[in-house]
């Protein structure tokens, strides 16, 4: 049996119950934990193996400042024995690139990321995470976060165009929006849909400010200044055009806890 260098507390249960009941040495299981808790990638990269372990969310690729040929190799390492893998910020050169190298990669251009699917996906949500933006111009932001989700096992409601200049558009999705356990509300310009949006749901409401808008926007300033002084409770704000970070919050707020994972062998 292949050791897969991604840990997470359902491999690990299986390898703890294989050890107990004789099927499994010691010193065989001692082998397959030699690489635990990170692998050292040609000077290139430290992989963090126990991070879905600790936090229930596995290492990602940053893309934006590599190059193609790295993002390959880590992916690959990533997805030793099917775990999977996934990369943000890739342009599509860097993305031709590594799809022509490893076979299992596919290339989400409008979230500009890559995915390598797992081979055994779990569903690791509670519920559904709403992922919502104002106007088409703010889809690339909201489409790394429902990339990010899916690839995390959650389950998403896509709502896109229902900015506040048309209310009637907010007000026709107040049920789905009531529905979901989080949301995520993607705007730009002067990022009013966060306030609105966090109004009618008892949910939490984590805003994304895009650097979507006129000059006075700022590149998305005014955007963000706006979420952090809403007027509704409760509102979390993260960077400007912070997808991934916002679809990690929902994730870890969504997610089953850690202990439970164990469960997943059995299903």
């Amino acid at each position: 049996m292949l050791y897969s260098r991604a840990v997470n507390p359902a491999k690990l249960k299986q390898l703890l119950d294989e050890v107990a009941a004789g099927t499994t040495g010691t010193d065989a299981a001692l082998e397959r934990l030699r690489n635990l808790p990170f692998e050292g990638v040609d000077e290139l990269a430290t992989l963090d193996h126990h991070r879905t372990l600790r936090t229930g969310i596995p290492e990602v690729v940053y893309g934006y400042s590599k190059t193609g040929e790295q993002i390959a190799e880590i992916m690959d390492r990533l997805d030793t024995d099917g775990a999977g893998a996934l990369a943000t910020g890739v342009d599509a050169a860097k993305a031709a690139l590594v799809t022509g190298r490893l076979s299992r990669v596919r290339y989400e251009e409008m979230a500009k990321c890559l995915v390598i699917d797992p081979t055994d996906p779990v569903q690791r949500g509670v519920g559904t995470i709403a992922v919502v933006s104002a106007g088409t111009s703010d889809e690339p932001v909201a489409a790394e976060a429902a990339v990010t989700l899916e690839f995390l096992g959650h389950r998403i409601d896509r709502m896109t165009d229902i900015g506040v200049a048309g209310l009637q558009r907010v007000l026709g999705k107040v049920e789905r929006l009531q529905a979901a356990n989080a949301l995520i509300v993607v705007a730009g310009m002067e990022g009013a849909l966060p306030t609105v949006v966090a109004g009618l749901v008892s949910r939490p409401v984590i805003a994304v400010p895009t650097s979507v808008g006129y000059g006075v926007s700022l590149g998305g300033y005014a955007a963000m200044l706006t979420m952090l002084s809403s007027c509704s409770a409760g509102v979390t704000v993260v960077n400007i055009d912070n997808g991934f970070g916002a679809a990690v919050a929902a994730a870890q707020i969504n997610q089953r806890p850690l202990a439970s994972a164990s469960a997943d062998v059995d299903a």
